[in-house]
């Protein structure tokens, strides 16, 4: 570390080869998004082992086994106001902070929210203490969830847990389980979706199935858990964690999630029922959230209870 730059030294894997430059290192360092290296490239800040010169093109080809040093700067401040919004805290140490988010809260500001959202919150709360490893000072963030749907996230308090945390989610290692209310009954009562996605080509705001060799890899492990009217609970196990990954890949096999407003449609049998419950967003819950902590190794845990909306959703759709 000098003034507030440090060395990332990243190794190309062997099943990288003739991959781009920003793809490979991505994959390389989970701890930074492709766009983050792809900026960091195209600023010279990215330089091979066995060259001279930093390499400037994110497009390059890579060879495997070949080692390049990344220079990261000091990460910019933020623009995010810190404001005071009350938090679910399920844990909290020195190093992370598990929260239960309610639904309609967004995790991160962007265009149509520019404040109220998590990152604020968090700002507030931890008080200059979240990490900066995503390029953007303390931002803390390390996953997200949608903005409706509800339940546990971690965010880092610090760049070492911060690493920790990106590691085992890029080696799918984090045990992600989240209960929905799906239409219809699942014919198999469980089963494993494999299907990679990607932005829609028609519909850019929506996340689609792509063929094979397109997209990203995505794999969801579902079981119905209790039946319900035209409807059923099921437990979605995550062993990737895509944008839209739950409501995508329920809707592929027929029972999208009960009142999602993009990738259902409301059967006339639920309609009545959720004007009545003003029930105005997808029925999924992240419920369960189960890590290593990445400073002290401990197994942790955590569960969240079904949001008072959905139980009510449920309760009204029991047989």
């Amino acid at each position: 570390m000098d003034r507030g730059v440090s060395i990332a030294r990243a190794v190309i894997p062997g099943d990288a080869a003739g991959w781009r430059l920003d793809r490979a290192l991505a994959a390389a360092l989970p701890t930074m998004s492709r766009e983050r290296i792809k900026a960091l490239i195209i600023a010279g800040h990215v330089l091979p082992d066995d060259g001279p010169a930093p390499v400037c093109d994110p497009s390059a080809k890579v060879l495997p086994g070949s080692a390049w040093s990344v220079t990261v700067p000091r990460p910019t401040p933020t623009h995010n106001l810190a404001q005071e919004i009350e938090l679910v805290i399920v844990h909290e140490d020195e190093h992370l902070i598990v929260i239960d988010k309610p639904a309609g809260m967004v995790v991160h500001p962007a265009a149509g929210n520019a404040d109220g959202t998590l990152v604020n919150a968090l700002l507030h709360h931890c008080a200059g203490s979240l990490s900066g490893i995503g390029g953007v000072e303390r931002p803390g963030i390390v996953h997200r969830i949608d903005k409706d749907t509800s339940g546990l996230m971690i965010a880092a308090k610090s760049d070492q847990a911060h690493i920790g945390l990106a590691a085992q989610f890029a080696a799918h290692s984090i045990d992600r389980r989240y209960q929905a209310i799906v239409s219809g009954l699942p014919n198999p009562t469980s089963g494993t979706i494999d299907a990679p996605l990607g932005r829609s080509s028609t519909n850019r705001q929506k996340i689609a199935i792509q063929r094979e060799g397109r997209g990203k890899h995505a794999v969801t492990h579902y079981r119905m858990v209790v039946p319900l009217r035209e409807a059923a609970l099921v437990e979605c196990r995550l062993e990737t964690g895509r944008t839209h990954q739950v409501r995508v890949h329920m809707a592929s096999i027929g029972h999208p999630l009960i009142g999602d407003p993009a990738y259902g449609r409301t059967r006339k049998a639920h309609r009545a029922l959720l004007e009545e419950l003003n029930f105005q967003r997808q029925a999924l819950h992240a419920a369960k959230l189960g890590f290593i902590h990445p400073i002290t190794s401990k197994a942790l845990d955590f569960e969240s209870k079904m949001p008072e909306d959905m139980q009510q959703l449920f309760s009204n759709l029991q047989l």
